[in-house]
């Protein structure tokens, strides 16, 4: 008989954010839209993009949580979310402020700073040619 609830587990890169067993229904964000799982989905993974992840357990209901840029992987009735950091709260709105503030904004400055790398690196290999050859 196929399982009729999901075991759910969260990671950061320091910590286990949420562990819940009996997940009745996920919906993630991924590049191309908004997906759902159920317990007799068949296997697979995704990239997750910054937004609103939300589940459902008998007990609390549904539940939203903010999360930043990821990977999920569904696998029997496992799901393992490992993402770069989370939020958790009740109302959405200050979720989806949450997500629009600090993880959008924080990859807006990730792209200045590898730009300003990638500019040193090609300083740094032009120098070393120039070096090179003399």
């Amino acid at each position: 008989m196929p399982s009729t609830s999901m075991h759910l587990k969260i990671l950061l890169p320091f910590m286990i954010f949420t562990e819940k067993q009996n997940v009745l229904r996920i919906v993630a964000e991924s590049r191309d839209g908004a997906f759902g799982l159920l317990p007799h989905r068949l296997d697979c993974a995704a990239s997750l993009v910054a937004g609103i992840f939300v589940y459902e357990t008998e007990a609390e209901g549904e539940v939203c949580i903010a999360v930043d840029e990821g990977v999920l992987v569904k696998t029997g009735t496992e799901v393992l979310v490992s993402v770069r950091n989370a939020i958790g709260g009740t109302n959405l709105g200050a979720l989806r402020a949450t997500v629009d503030q600090q993880f959008l904004t924080l990859n807006e400055q990730e792209k200045t700073v590898r730009s300003a790398l990638a500019k040193m690196e090609v300083d740094f290999t032009r120098r070393f040619t120039a070096l090179h050859r003399e």
